[in-house]
């Protein structure tokens, strides 16, 4: 299933514009750290690895929102961190879907109970919660027992009060073919969430457990086989068919990180929020002074095993707007 066609109709034609004013690098998607914190300790993340002074910080409103305008994306995806840790998170998603950005607070879900009075249904907004797995080997993943059945709960009290709910699974090299189905089949029919993004875990340096991560064979081999049988045709993915092709390893595509940049309490983060080459002050330096022909896999040792969306999905979009068979292919979501 293709993006809901208000915002693909908005999206396109944001990028037509772009392409019209001849603009070579622009922002599809604004990935906002207004936060480092958060209540749980992942073993396959590294963004809590900061000083206590550090995790203490919250970025106000009015900053987030002037990062948005200043960059001029659609879409906004808040990650963190925990984003419902931050006091101000209700104001700071009405500001921006005011703006009609299309906003996706990526969260946990364990405080979504606590925080959810605070946000109201909008087609301009949808949780975005991570499900790593199923039961056991989700909160093996999060390293606590009974996240999962919290997580679970908090989607179905978003889907009951009418809340447009996507998910996040990032996948290691302890998936299999097997977990990777179970997970979507369970997410797809049984909880019936909205749409789904996927993506191969990227080995953040100062991630607890450096021996969990995929390499570039090993997702294409893992994705290829989890989607024989015509399985990702029926399961809702929040992804171009071409990604999808990009992780079975039919196609091939540059990274184009310049395409998701990332805001947070640092600044605007070189080159990606994956990777951290610096900080630039405004979002114009960013785009015009970082080398962005540096980056990429063949190109830095760092970006060799990495086949995320952050940097790979733009590319896909992009191609499948200049080609006419792929744009009829996306709508169709095959």
């Amino acid at each position: 299933m293709p993006m809901p066609i208000r915002q693909s109709l908005r999206v396109s034609g944001y990028i037509l514009r772009q392409r019209l004013r001849r603009r070579a690098r622009f922002p599809l998607l604004l990935e906002l750290e207004p936060l480092f914190a958060c209540n749980l300790k992942c073993a396959g993340c590294g963004k809590i690895q900061h000083p206590a002074d550090v995790l203490k910080r919250r970025m106000p409103v009015e900053q987030a929102v002037a990062a948005v305008e200043e960059c001029g994306a659609p879409m906004v995806s808040i990650a963190g961190g925990e984003p419902l840790m931050h006091p101000q998170i209700g104001e700071m998603v009405r500001a921006l879907t005011a703006r009609r950005r299309y906003v996706f607070l990526c969260t946990n879900a364990l405080l979504i109970p606590r925080k959810i009075d605070e946000f109201e249904p909008s087609p301009y907004f949808a949780w975005t919660v991570h499900i790593d797995g199923l039961r056991e080997r989700h909160d093996e993943s999060v390293c606590k027992e009974g996240v999962f059945d919290e997580a679970v709960a908090a989607v179905r009290e978003c889907r009951r009060r009418g809340f447009r709910v996507t998910t996040n699974t990032t996948f290691f090299n302890t998936d299999s073919p097997r977990t990777v189905i179970e997970v979507l089949d369970y997410l797809n029919d049984d909880l019936g969430v909205d749409q789904m993004m996927i993506s191969p875990g990227y080995a953040y340096e100062k991630a607890p457990d450096q021996d969990c991560f995929l390499g570039v064979r090993e997702t294409r081999e893992l994705f290829r086989k989890a989607f024989a049988d015509g399985n990702r045709k029926r399961w809702r993915f929040n992804h171009s068919p071409l990604f999808l092709d990009f992780l079975e390893g039919k196609t091939d595509f540059p990274c184009t990180a310049w395409a998701i940049p990332s805001y947070s309490l640092f600044g605007w983060q070189r080159p990606c929020y994956l990777m951290s080459d610096g900080y630039a002050k405004t979002y114009r330096e960013l785009v015009e002074e970082t080398d962005w022909d540096a980056y990429g896999r063949g190109r830095d040792p760092r970006c060799a095993n990495c086949m995320a969306h952050c940097g790979y999905e733009p590319t896909a979009v992009f191609a499948t707007l200049g080609s006419l068979r792929e744009s009829i292919r996306a709508l169709r979501g095959v």
